[in-house]
């Protein structure tokens, strides 16, 4: 790839400032969106062409490049979003007089239905769980590892909160009886999320043993994080994510079939299907936009026919 000259870099960075800064975007979003316009210069380049100078046909030919790299339609159509976001940007700076990218169609793409569990596999993972801090009469680190996959499978499930914001929440979390959590979610937008009794209890139970372990060990030694680890920080997604697979495999599923985002879509199905209103629910997982929340409609189907057939006065006709 040839290198992207200065004036681009210049670019690319006052369009992350905006970003960074209009949007609320996070950290990852923000490298993401640099790898995708420095993958793009560097294409340009290639051409002899720019980001100031690229036509219409060039930003679509960069497509098709990307097409044949194998990049499948999502990721197209996510670069396509920089892309569209870069060239509105430069035009409503004044740094370019058009907008090229403006009439560019996406990759047609299917949305892909999410995997949910039913509530009896969902019973058999947290069956599971409690299995495993039984086994361990000791409080010891197997013990307490235990727990914190408990409160961690628990979270999940009674309030659909996303892998990174439950794995960055305090410690002060589990410290109150409050039935809300305060959650920090994308773009740092603060959300109220309710707390079951269950949640509530294996919180309860995970911090009262972390800190018999700490007080045991160094009473100074107290994380800021709720999922602490070992290593000073708070529990990584993978981590967490490989303890989800292994207990699946103890509660007799495919490891395949259980995530930290299938739980989530557990949780949002589960409650859709039992009579949830989708505003509730978009805003209990964080979405702001509805239409992020839609693909779970499919759980509503046989719902709302069976409530068409038997509250609408024509419904036995």
């Amino acid at each position: 790839m040839e290198p992207v000259a200065a004036s681009e870099r210049q670019l690319a960075a006052l369009f992350l400032d905006m970003v960074a800064a209009e949007r609320g975007g996070a950290a990852n979003t923000l490298e993401a969106y640099s790898r995708d316009l420095d993958d793009l210069a560097g294409h340009l380049a290639t051409r002899n062409r720019t980001i100031l100078s690229a036509t219409t046909a060039d930003l679509r030919g960069y497509l098709v490049a990307l097409a044949d790299r194998g990049f499948a339609a999502a990721s197209m159509a996510r670069r396509l979003s920089a892309i569209r976001q870069l060239y509105r940007f430069l035009f409503a700076e004044g740094h370019r007089n058009d907008d090229p990218a403006a009439i560019i169609e996406g990759p047609k793409r299917g949305r892909p239905l999410p995997k949910v569990l039913s509530v009896a596999e969902v019973d058999r993972l947290i069956a599971a769980a409690r299995q495993a801090v039984d086994a361990q009469k000791a409080t010891g680190l197997a013990r307490l590892r235990a727990l914190r996959l408990m409160c961690l499978l628990e979270l999940l499930y009674g309030t659909g909160l996303r892998v990174s914001e439950l794995i960055t929440l305090p410690a002060s979390a589990a410290r109150r009886d409050d039935d809300m959590l305060i959650v920090r979610g994308k773009g740092g937008k603060e959300r109220l999320v309710p707390l079951n009794d269950a949640a509530k209890s294996a919180m309860r139970e995970y911090r009262a043993a972390l800190a018999r372990w700490n007080h045991d060990r160094d009473p100074a030694s107290q994380s800021k994080w709720l999922f602490a680890s070992s290593e000073g920080g708070h529990l990584t997604r993978q981590h967490a994510a490989r303890e989800l697979k292994e207990l699946a495999v103890a509660a007799g599923l495919f490891p395949e079939q259980v995530s930290p985002h299938v739980l989530r879509h557990a949780f949002a199905s589960h409650l859709l299907h039992n009579g949830a209103d989708l505003r509730v629910v978009q805003t209990l997982l964080g979405h702001a936009d509805i239409s992020t929340t839609q693909i779970y409609a499919h759980v509503l189907d046989a719902r709302l026919k069976s409530l068409v057939r038997d509250l609408h006065p024509l419904g036995e006709q």
